[in-house]
């Protein structure tokens, strides 16, 4: 099951001064939170490992890893049982306010944030926030 695709989102209203892969940042930033909180998937775990290791010592960002790794689409394979679940519950819903509250502030779009580390350093905060709050209502 496709959680989300960098093509469902440079066609229609996407700025069209801005490069595709633009596109999938958002992706990737929430694709790196997963990688360094050990959420990926097994897929990942026996094929990307020099990939996985490059995002948590960012010499890679979760985009590059995205594009590279995952053809540019964010299956429920790249996430391990904990990982879908969580991303079920908080990606499509919370994960996009949170992403526009915190990074998108003063830009004309969310596809105009930059792919870099400082704003992965941004948000990660609040995804963790959100994860520990999940994982404390679940436990049973």
């Amino acid at each position: 099951m496709a959680i989300d695709r960098i093509d469902w989102h440079y066609g229609g209203n996407f700025p069209k001064e801005l490069p595709n892969e633009n596109s999938g940042t958002h992706i990737g930033v929430y694709l790196a939170w997963i990688i360094i909180n050990n959420l990926q998937g097994k897929l990942h775990d026996e094929d990307s490992l020099e990939a996985l290791q490059d995002v948590k010592n960012r010499k890679i960002t979760g985009r590059d890893f995205l594009i590279e790794q995952c053809d540019e689409k964010f299956w429920e394979e790249d996430l391990n049982a904990e990982g879908f679940v969580f991303t079920e519950f908080y990606y499509h819903e919370k994960y996009f306010e949170d992403y526009e509250n915190i990074l998108e502030e003063n830009l004309p779009s969310i596809y105009h944030v930059e792919n870099t580390w400082e704003n992965y350093d941004r948000i990660a905060p609040i995804i963790d926030q959100r994860y520990k709050k999940w994982k404390e209502a679940n436990k049973n």
